[in-house]
């Protein structure tokens, strides 16, 4: 294995819940430093090879703990993209789907999984054998025209994502007692300094280990003794409603599990890691690790949230998403889902618009780091900062937070289609990856994967706009 490929650093990489931000930040830093990585990427080669030899008996047992050794520091852009879902805007989601549908989308988030773990492959393939990012490579292979078109798209979609997150921080703090315009701004100011600044990354892992209190949804969901034969049937048999609010909520379970900027992140994720051709299938392995992890913590929380509040309606604050933790926490779930909320949602609310604005530079093939002053880099700190205080100021406005979480996710569902497509399409080209392009079959499941998203996303515009003409 190349030294470049374990260029992140290991603890960071494995995280899995909120750890965007972990992995999102290492990948700036690897931009900006490229000798340190490989550096460090030797040690980590060297240390990892000398406990193997410590520890291995015959040369095959070698070989194979050599092996856990460079996945244990290969993982993370697939394991990290994947559960970046699992956010403030994403909890919201798969809570409402509990309560609003019970076990009833079980089933679609499993035709869900598999349709990211799909997506994710493609991505990390594309920078495992390119060596480029998904922003550079619609540059390359596109017109001038739809390379604005992808833009536009991955802006609009990480601003709802950036919105979702400082609503989330506001709506874990309105828990605690304190009112969101009294923390959104203060919120927004600090994560802008310590990301500019270069104090983020300790923050970031106060925060990562707050949002870690979400993984106390599998217990609460053995805990609440959810109906196992009703799980079980809806998890191998389709159940589809044709009203609006289930097609609303199915779209944004689309956007919030396949967020366009996971496919953008995932890609860049493994170039900055300097991956090979070879390296290829410990990544894929990587990517769909990643996808199903991330799955599977989702169906706990609809699962744990169907359990506790099932059949009640659509979510109308965070305080009912919180009930699905009274089995764990009792009279604290309210406490434990705040400092959870605020963890993932502070965790997102810095990497997002990062990663946007490192996307956006790579198309526009500027200068893009946070080591920059704004002289230096005006388009990728300009854009940064533009998320970051245009997500705050929308955040502040009197809706209610479980609306806009599920409403940003919603957007995020409809423009997926437009970013899967280009990520179709340069997949598909042999001119570009050679061998490695999606085979017959695997194009047929792909370009099925894509129409389904894009059928689901035209079903609701097409509901909306016949119910702004009163005829649905």
């Amino acid at each position: 294995m190349t030294r470049e490929l374990d260029a992140a650093a290991p603890v960071e990489a494995v995280v899995p819940v909120g750890a965007a931000s972990a992995s999102a930040s290492a990948s700036a830093s690897a931009s900006a430093s490229a000798s340190a990585s490989a550096s460090a990427s030797a040690s980590v080669d060297a240390d990892a090879a000398a406990s193997v030899e410590a520890v291995a008996g015959s040369p095959v047992r070698r070989k194979g703990l050599r092996r856990l050794a460079v996945v244990a520091t290969v993982a993370g852009p697939g394991l990290v993209a994947a559960n970046a879902g699992n956010d403030a805007a994403g909890i919201a989601t798969y809570a409402s789907a509990g309560s609003q549908f019970a076990y009833g989308t079980l089933f679609f988030m499993v035709l869900v999984t598999v349709a990211l773990v799909m997506v994710q492959e493609m991505a990390v393939r594309l920078g495992a054998y390119t060596g480029k990012g998904l922003g550079a490579l619609i540059r390359e292979q596109f017109s001038l025209r739809l390379t604005a078109l992808a833009v536009c798209c991955l802006l609009l979609a990480n601003t709802g994502l950036v919105v979702s997150e400082f609503a989330g921080i506001g709506a874990a703090f309105e828990l605690l007692g304190v009112p969101q315009w009294a923390v959104i701004p203060p919120a927004a100011i600090l994560l802008w300094s310590l990301v500019l600044f270069g104090s983020y990354r300790w923050a970031e892992r106060i925060f990562l280990i707050m949002s870690l209190a979400f993984f106390t949804y599998p217990v609460a969901m053995i805990l609440g003794h959810p109906h196992w034969g009703q799980v079980g049937s809806h998890l191998v048999i389709l159940h589809m409603e044709g009203s609006k609010a289930f097609t609303l909520l199915a779209v944004a379970l689309i956007g919030t599990t396949v967020s366009p900027y996971m496919q953008f992140y995932a890609a860049a994720g493994v170039v900055d890691r300097g991956a090979k051709p070879e390296d290829y299938p410990l990544i894929r392995a990587d990517a769909i690790l990643g996808a199903v992890f991330a799955c599977v913590i989702s169906l706990t929380i609809i699962i744990a949230t169907a359990s506790a509040i099932g059949g009640t309606g659509p979510l109308t604050s965070a305080a009912e998403a919180a009930k699905a933790l009274e089995p764990v926490a009792g009279q604290s779930a309210e406490l434990l889902f705040a400092l959870g909320l605020i963890g993932a949602s502070a965790l997102a609310g810095a990497v997002v618009p990062l990663s946007a604005s490192y996307a956006v530079g790579e198309a526009a093939g500027v200068e893009r780091s946070v080591s920059r002053s704004f002289r230096d880099a005006p388009l990728f700190l300009g854009l940064f900062t533009a998320q970051i205080a245009l997500g705050a100021v929308v955040a502040l406005t009197p809706v209610n937070v479980i609306q806009l979480l599920i409403g940003t996710q919603v957007l995020q569902g409809l423009i997926s289609p437009v970013v899967l497509v280009y990520l179709l399409v340069l997949t598909n080209r042999r001119s570009l990856l050679g061998p490695a392009a999606n085979s017959p079959r695997y194009r047929v499941a792909a370009t099925t994967v894509v129409v389904g998203v894009a059928a689901m996303s035209t079903v609701l515009l097409v509901q909306t706009v016949l119910g702004w003409l009163g005829l649905a």
